[in-house]
């Protein structure tokens, strides 16, 4: 990607939301509480709200019911959590990006995904590619690592969108091939598991990732006691537009294509690059 790719509609703006909860293995609890905060989101004008990861249903530590809350990621057949949110979307006329499970063919495990929601369905969906088999926990047990294929994308108020999860932030090439593939925004739902250091890197990843693609990052955690809060939106520059620290809370930022393209003006390291991303 060049400066040049940049994103060319400098005069538009989009109003994006974070949401920070804690899911719990009550299905319905984490849908009312999903449509509540989706509609103070939508009363305060956002465009798009972004929700943890796991927010169809979590448990921890991770175990068996995770297979038994899991749904095919159909558009012919939705499951109960995708035609939820879609509701919802379409109610408050914004875009639902939450983590949920999905349904693979191994029955003991599922796809840890983040989906993105409009009143018209799915935009894009992103499986969690690294898992977190790191501070005494193994993710794998329950999860299967995502497919590698072309991140998807999808535009809003003339930016493009694009998905990542969690501990994902750790391996910057993920967040890369996302700014390859044109995105403006990474949306990152998160369950930044609470631990020595752990807020201090949590922070340190979200800020780097938007500094050194020159995009905006959204990243929605857990709150404590299991995670580490402290939702964030970053632009560009790596300025934390609004947070949420501790609280069950909604925060809403505004971005747009000018403080992009006015960040790649001054350090066009996009462009400077000398090296790709390919898999392993």
């Amino acid at each position: 990607m060049s400066e040049s790719d940049g994103p060319a509609a400098a005069t538009s703006t989009v109003s994006v939301a974070i949401a920070q909860f804690a899911p719990t293995s009550d299905r319905a609890a984490n849908l009312a509480r999903i449509s509540e905060m989706t509609g103070d989101a939508a009363a305060r004008g956002a465009d798009l709200i972004v929700f943890p990861e796991y927010s169809s249903f979590f448990v921890s530590p991770l175990d068996a019911s995770l297979a038994t809350a899991a749904e095919a990621l159909d558009p012919g057949h939705p499951g109960p959590f995708v035609v939820a949110v879609t509701a919802l979307a379409a109610a408050h006329d914004i875009v639902i990006v939450a983590g949920m499970l999905e349904a693979v063919g191994d029955a003991g495990r599922v796809h840890n995904t983040a989906i993105a929601v409009s009143g018209a369905g799915v935009l894009a969906s992103a499986q969690k590619l690294h898992l977190y088999d790191a501070f005494g926990q193994r993710e794998s047990d329950w999860v299967a690592a995502g497919v590698i294929a072309r991140p998807e994308t999808f535009e809003l108020g003339g930016m493009r969108f694009g998905l990542q999860t969690c501990y994902d932030l750790r391996f910057p090439e993920v967040s890369r091939r996302l700014a390859d593939a044109g995105a403006d925004v990474a949306l990152v739902p998160a369950e930044w598991v609470r631990g020595p250091l752990k807020e201090q890197q949590w922070q340190t990843l979200v800020s780097a990732r938007a500094i050194e693609n020159t995009m905006y990052v959204v990243a929605a955690d857990h709150p404590p006691p299991i995670g580490v809060g402290h939702s964030m939106i970053v632009d560009p520059e790596g300025v934390e537009l609004v947070t949420v620290g501790e609280a069950t809370d909604v925060g809403v930022a505004w971005v747009t294509p000018q403080r992009i393209a006015d960040a790649r003006r001054v350090n066009p390291a996009l462009s400077l690059r000398r090296f790709g991303v390919a898999p392993r």
